[in-house]
């Protein structure tokens, strides 16, 4: 049997610009709210770090669903299970 990866259609330019403009309007909100709030200066770093953690938090999430979606893939298995099989032949000649 041969498995062929099913193919995947990219991005189009139009949403990955739409999403790095997103991504760049909401840093910007959060900075101007930042600024512009009538808030002690130590109140306004501790927002300004949870901000920043917040965003690295999403980033991380994403990648680690991303890629446990991807190893759930049949295509993936069926590779992986060939790779032991061709390990397993081999160790046994």
């Amino acid at each position: 049997m041969n498995y062929e990866p099913t193919p995947v259609a990219p991005a189009s330019s139009a949403w990955v610009a739409f999403s790095y403009i997103g991504f760049g309007v909401a840093i910007l909100m959060i900075c101007a709210g930042l600024y512009f709030v009538p808030m002690e200066p130590m109140a306004k770093a501790y927002f300004g770090m949870a901000s920043v953690l917040l965003i690295q938090a999403c980033i991380t999430l994403t990648k680690t669903l991303r890629d446990d979606h991807e190893s759930k893939r049949l295509i993936n298995r069926l590779d992986h299970v060939k790779t032991e099989k061709l390990l397993s032949d081999a160790a046994s000649r």
